[in-house]
């Protein structure tokens, strides 16, 4: 019997499912049995404000300076690199996915959170599976349409929380947050979330992203105080703002 396209969907997801499942519930943002912060335990067993956050009712707009042109019209994102079926999507394609709303916090390494924002997206895992990653494939890297670019292994991508959000509280993702399309990842500090996402590459190997690669932690993990190397905040880096 020939196979379907949706068997072969659902044999990809079945397999990323199982290849990774235990290593995203071991992930530190799930496991940790001694987190640092403050505040109710959320969701994902964690204290509501990692160490050294304030709630903001405010929500900074941080980024390299420039808003690139995109909209919903001209967007596009090409996902390809460690997959069998590497694959470019515009904004309506994006749409035609299984979309996901899901209500979660926003955490900045400069010191503030924003918390319960309800976002609506496609969850990263859901590309993952349709373009079908290689066994090899352990990293992505992020590129933005501004130049930006930021990377992640697998663990942490493939979490349920983490989406390709074009909505927010309701409202289209404005350009100043990343609109027409950002990835959020709020298990992590939100530098991990790439704005105006423009490709994902996946990888065998870890590439540092524009952060990382001047002095940023690498692994960015908030319930651990986790924001920079031995060496502490490198030159420029953003301060707390004030509410």
């Amino acid at each position: 019997m020939t196979e379907s396209k949706t068997d072969r969907i659902v044999a990809s997801r079945l397999k990323v499912r199982e290849r990774f499942l235990k290593q995203v519930r071991d992930t530190p943002g799930m496991a940790d049995s001694t987190p640092q912060g403050s505040g109710p335990i959320n969701r994902h067993g964690m204290p509501q404000l990692p160490p050294q956050q304030k709630a903001s009712k405010k929500w900074p707009v941080l980024d390299l300076g420039e808003h690139p042109d995109v909209t919903r019209d001209s967007w596009q994102l090409q996902v390809d690199g460690c997959c069998s079926d590497p694959l470019t999507l515009d904004f309506a394609a994006l749409m035609a996915l299984p979309q996901t709303e899901d209500t979660s916090d926003f955490h900045c390494v400069t010191g503030w959170s924003k918390l319960d924002l309800t976002w609506v997206g496609v969850r990263f895992s859901e590309l993952a599976e349709r373009v079908g990653m290689t066994d090899e494939a352990r990293f992505i890297l992020c590129h933005g349409y501004d130049g930006y670019t930021t990377n992640l292994p697998l663990e942490e991508a493939l979490k349920d929380d983490v989406l390709l959000a074009h909505t927010v509280e309701g409202d289209p993702l404005s350009k100043e947050h990343g609109g027409p399309v950002r990835l959020i990842t709020p298990q992590l500090w939100a530098w991990k979330g790439s704005k105006w996402l423009k490709r994902i590459e996946f990888l065998r190997e870890d590439v540092l992203g524009f952060w990382e690669e001047r002095g940023y932690s690498n692994t960015a993990h908030p319930w651990r105080n986790d924001r920079y190397g031995d060496d502490g905040p490198p030159e420029g880096a953003e301060v707390l703002p004030e509410d």
